[in-house]
């Protein structure tokens, strides 16, 4: 992925008045005695957004544009930013070292992926953090906080790595808190723009949809 993707971020002033969210199919099939047979085909969800909602002056519309040729359209892929779900806790709160699991340590393993879980009593789902934010992440070892230097985080690959020596003792939780980048690319290969209507309050559709590392 990372000859294709760009470690750049999406302009903020106009991420935080898009609209979007998480997409799932489903195959749905009505069966002969009035049931359904539902079957998911996506292992996770696929977030799509509209940044057009975030346009608010030609100012930002001149920014997202020459963004989009930086990235040559659909080309490259980039870091957006979710002004909803983008950090290990939820929103109005600051990441904390237990948020989430990341795993049991076994004594020599140094390497963990960072994930964060959604669910209730019905059910659960874990989805992979490929773009921590740097300098954001907070570690815990059975909730003891684990310092700075005893970690490096991988913000290409959205994994943290125990230094030499520093590796947690078999048995220990390893948790995280964090805050995050969706990675995303350009879902079209043109903006059409007509300033006539976008005075008017027309905003063009600009749609992002996430990708997979």
């Amino acid at each position: 992925m990372a000859s294709d993707f760009h470690e750049v971020r999406f302009p903020l002033r106009v991420a935080l008045g898009t609209s979007g969210g998480p997409r799932r199919r489903t195959d749905i099939v009505d069966l002969s005695n009035g049931r359904e047979s539902r079957n998911a085909r996506w292992r996770a969800s696929r977030r799509h957004y509209d940044a057009g909602s975030g346009i608010k002056a030609l100012a930002d519309l001149y920014a997202v544009l020459a963004f989009f040729e930086a990235r040559r359209g659909q080309l490259y892929g980039f870091r957006f930013h979710d002004p909803i779900d983008n950090a290990s806790c939820a929103p109005g709160r600051e990441p904390a070292a237990g948020d989430q699991h990341l795993g049991i340590a076994d004594g020599t393993r140094a390497l963990f992926p960072l994930v964060k879980r959604y669910g209730d009593a019905g059910g659960a789902f874990e989805r992979t953090i490929a773009k921590p934010c740097a300098g954001s992440v907070k570690l815990a070892v059975n909730g003891e906080p684990v310092s700075d230097d005893d970690f490096t985080l991988d913000t290409v690959e959205g994994t943290v790595r125990f230094a030499a020596g520093a590796e947690p003792a078999a048995g220990g939780a390893v948790t995280a808190g964090f805050r995050f980048d969706v990675p995303v690319r350009f879902d079209v290969d043109r903006i059409d723009i007509d300033l006539s209507g976008f005075e008017a309050g027309r905003i063009p559709a600009i749609p992002l949809v996430e990708i997979l590392p």
